[in-house]
């Protein structure tokens, strides 16, 4: 059995179901993203794990034992929320102590395990600070390592790095994941954002309208999205109707993109997809397809550019080599190949 179970869990305000049906099993250790958009269920389904939310119905167990209706303080989970809800008039070692103290551990015994705890977070210095005196980044991990000084079996996560600025927040992405496989925590985050849950999860949980839509490692939900929900989502994607042809698929024009015969059933009409980054200019002619450049971004490491083709407006996100790409207004071939043109799960356009 997994470590931690949610088995048709609900929740149901009235009329309005935030959440319906959700079934997860998360194993010892693993890192689980909850992603969607506002009001998808996400936060809600955390609260339920936390005992702050009572389910409507289905289950919660953790460990083999039922906690679907135990108090939030006798599941002894940890949890870092959005705002952090640090005591400002406590120091950074009082902050972190605070739990232990409530659990009545003793004073050495609390002491030693606040030193470590600082220890992993790299906030050593900084004790004797209160939050007041503290970055952004820094109260977050005060947050974090809080949580974590209790020994908590599960960390639960609450858009825990919404508050920081866009530079920070990449840098703490990869600092969470060290901390989180450094302790080897069972741990469960709450975010809207693709990257941050790409970039540290094991698997993801992609919810929409109190339903999961796909659970996989980032890697294949990036690569294999079931609709065009999620291939939206989580990244962008240029869409394209097509009709299946003899085993081939007819994407644009005389351009065929070619599947396996089980994806591909002739006369049926499909719905394909294609990363950005898949595709590339070349001379107008020597490609797949010819289109005119209409606008073009340049955004550091990379260059966003948007094509109007026959088949519609498809961009190309492009690598920065150093030299810009064609301007506004020329013409150009656009590239790919076949096999980076995925037909979206089930197929109907």
């Amino acid at each position: 059995m997994s470590f931690l179970n949610l088995k048709q869990v609900s929740k149901i305000y009235g009329k309005f179901t935030a959440v319906k049906d959700f079934d997860l099993a998360v194993e010892k250790g693993e890192f689980i993203s909850l992603l969607g958009p506002s009001g998808c269920g996400k936060t809600t389904t955390l609260q339920m794990i936390a005992g702050l939310v009572t389910p409507s119905a289905g289950s919660v167990t953790l460990d083999g034992r039922d906690i679907t209706y135990t108090a939030p303080a006798q599941r002894q989970l940890g949890v870092v929320f959005q705002s952090y809800a640090l005591f400002p008039h406590m120091t950074v070692a009082q902050n972190v102590s605070f739990g232990l103290e409530m659990r009545k551990v003793p004073k050495a015994e609390r002491d030693e395990r606040v030193k470590e705890t600082l220890g992993l977070v790299h906030l050593s210095a900084l004790a004797d600070r209160y939050p007041r005196e503290m970055s952004g980044g820094q109260r977050q991990r005060v947050a974090i390592a809080r949580a974590l000084v209790i020994n908590p079996p599960v960390l639960l996560l609450d858009e825990p790095l919404s508050n920081l600025d866009a530079q920070l927040r990449e840098e703490m992405q990869f600092e969470l994941r060290r901390i989180q496989r450094a302790v080897g925590i069972t741990t469960i985050m709450v975010t809207h954002d693709q990257a941050e849950a790409l970039s540290i999860s094991d698997r993801i949980v992609v919810m929409e309208k109190g339903n999961i839509t796909q659970v996989d490692a980032p890697y294949k939900l990036y690569e294999h999205p079931r609709n065009d929900f999620i291939s939206n989502f989580v990244g962008k994607s240029n869409f394209l109707n097509a009709q299946v042809e003899a085993g081939n698929v007819l994407a644009i024009e005389n351009t065929t993109v070619r599947f396996t015969p089980e994806q591909a059933v002739s006369g049926k009409k499909v719905s394909l997809f294609i990363r950005p980054e898949k595709l590339n200019l070349t001379n107008a002619g020597a490609g797949h397809v010819d289109g005119t450049v209409t606008t073009r971004y340049f955004m550091g490491s990379q260059w966003f550019v948007t094509v109007t083709t026959p088949a519609g407006q498809l961009s190309v996100s492009l690598p920065n080599v150093g030299t810009p790409p064609p301007a506004e207004g020329e013409t150009v071939g656009l590239i790919w190949q076949h096999e980076d043109c995925r037909m979206l799960a089930g197929g109907a356009a």
